[in-house]
C-alpha cells in the first residue's frame, strides 16, 4: 500500500475552508440540489416518515444530510477507504484524527459487514449515502431494514438515512425546534455579544434588539445564539441547540448552515431576506494566514495560523474591532486586513 497524493491534495484544500460563505452556499443551496432534494423526499416519503417518526429528526433535515453528503446517492465515493485513511494517518498532519478511524475501518472489516472491493468512499474515508466516517458507523450505525446488516454503502439509501438520524439524536437533536432563524438586529444591538458559544433565552436576544421577524419561533426560555457569518451588513442568524446537533455531524459552520437553509427549501421556504455582501471579496488560504499572523503580532493572539478562521480567529478579531472603534462583528474583511498591515510595519 501507497500514500495517495490526490487524497491530501483534497484534505488542503476543502471547501468549507476555502470558500467564502456565500460561494459555498451558491454551491450547495443551489436550484438544483433544492430540486433533487424535493424528489428524493417525494420518492422516498415512506422510509423518510418512518425514520422521521422513529428518531423524531424532520424528514427534511435528513434528506438535507443526503443530498450534500453524496447529492442525494449519486457521489457516494469510490476511493478504497483504507488506503485513504492509512494516507492521512500517515502523511501526518491531522494523524490523530485517522488513525483511529483507519483501525475502525479495519474492524468493519474483520467483522464481515462489507467486502474490502465494497469497502470505499470519499476523499476522507467517509463512507456511503450519508457519508459516515467508520468510527461514526460503528457508533450510529442502524440496521434499518431489518435483514441483519447495516449496508450504508448499498444503492438502497434506507440504512444510511436512519444512521444519520440516530447520529443527530445522540449529538442532542432538539424535537419541534428549529435550528436557525433569520432575524434582525436594531440600531443599539451590541455587536460583542454575536458569538456563537454566547447563549441567552430568545426573550432575551429580543430585549437587547434581535427583532425576530415573522416564522414560527421556539418558546421564549429557549436558549440561542446570534451568528454574523457575513458582517453586520450580512445576514444574521439565531442558531439554536439543533444547529450544534448539525455542527457535531460535521464541524463546519458552513455546511451546518447549509444543511439548515437546504432543508428549509426543499420544504417550501423562501430564500433568505439579506444579500451576501459579495462586494468585500474573498480571502485565499495564504491571506488568512497573513491575517491571523498579523492579529497575533499586533496582540490579539488567534492561537494559531493555519489560515482556517475558527473561534480563536473571530475572537480574537473582534478585540482588535472594539480596540480600533470598528464595529466588532468578527468578520474580516480587505480592508482591516491593510489596517494590520500598516500597524504592523
Amino acid at each position: 500500500m501507497r500514500p495517495n497524493a490526490k487524497v491530501i491534495e483534497h484534505d488542503r484544500n476543502q471547501p468549507e475552508t476555502t470558500l467564502s460563505i456565500w460561494d459555498y452556499l451558491d454551491r450547495a443551496v443551489s436550484v438544483d440540489r433544492i430540486e433533487k432534494g424535493r424528489d428524493a423526499m417525494a420518492d422516498y416519503a415512506g422510509i423518510l416518515q418512518e425514520i422521521s417518526a422513529r428518531y423524531d429528526i424532520p424528514a427534511n433535515v435528513v434528506t438535507a444530510i443526503w443530498g450534500l453528503e453524496s447529492a442525494y446517492g449519486t457521489v457516494r465515493g469510490d476511493r478504497p477507504v483504507i488506503q485513504t485513511l492509512a494516507t492521512l494517518a500517515f502523511e501526518g498532519r491531522r494523524a490523530s484524527l485517522f488513525e483511529p478511524q483507519l483501525i475502525a475501518a479495519l474492524q468493519i472489516l474483520q467483522t464481515g459487514q462489507v467486502s474490502p472491493e465494497n469497502l470505499r468512499g470519499s476523499w476522507a474515508g467517509a463512507m456511503g449515502h450519508t457519508q459516515l466516517m467508520p468510527i461514526s458507523y460503528q457508533k450510529y450505525g442502524v440496521d434499518f431494514d431489518g435483514d441483519g446488516n447495516c449496508n450504508i454503502w448499498d444503492d438502497d439509501p434506507a440504512d444510511a438515512l436512519a444512521s444519520a438520524a440516530s447520529y443527530l439524536v445522540t449529538a442532542g437533536w432538539q424535537i419541534n425546534q428549529p435550528s436557525i432563524f433569520e432575524v434582525d438586529l436594531t440600531a443599539n444591538f451590541d455587536f460583542s455579544a454575536c458569538d456563537v458559544q454566547t447563549t441567552k433565552p430568545v426573550r432575551a436576544w429580543a430585549l437587547a434588539g434581535v427583532e425576530l421577524g415573522m416564522g414560527k419561533l421556539p418558546d421564549d426560555s429557549v436558549r440561542g445564539s446570534i451568528w454574523l457569518p457575513g458582517g453586520a451588513t450580512g445576514p444574521v442568524f439565531m442558531v439554536f441547540e439543533n444547529f450544534s446537533a448539525i455542527l457535531r455531524y460535521n464541524a463546519s459552520r458552513h455546511y451546518a448552515l447549509a444543511v439548515a437553509l437546504l432543508a428549509g427549501r426543499i420544504s417550501g421556504a423562501g430564500s433568505l431576506r439579506t444579500d451576501w455582501p459579495r462586494e468585500i471579496g474573498t480571502m485565499d488560504l495564504d491571506t488568512r494566514r497573513e491575517f491571523q499572523q498579523l492579529l497575533t503580532s499586533t496582540g490579539f493572539d488567534t492561537i494559531g495560523t493555519d489560515g482556517i478562521f475558527g473561534p480563536n480567529t473571530f475572537s480574537a478579531l473582534r478585540k482588535y474591532q472594539r480596540a480600533m472603534g470598528n464595529v466588532p462583528d468578527g468578520f474580516p474583511t480587505s480592508e482591516l486586513l491593510q489596517k494590520l498591515c500598516q500597524q504592523d510595519k
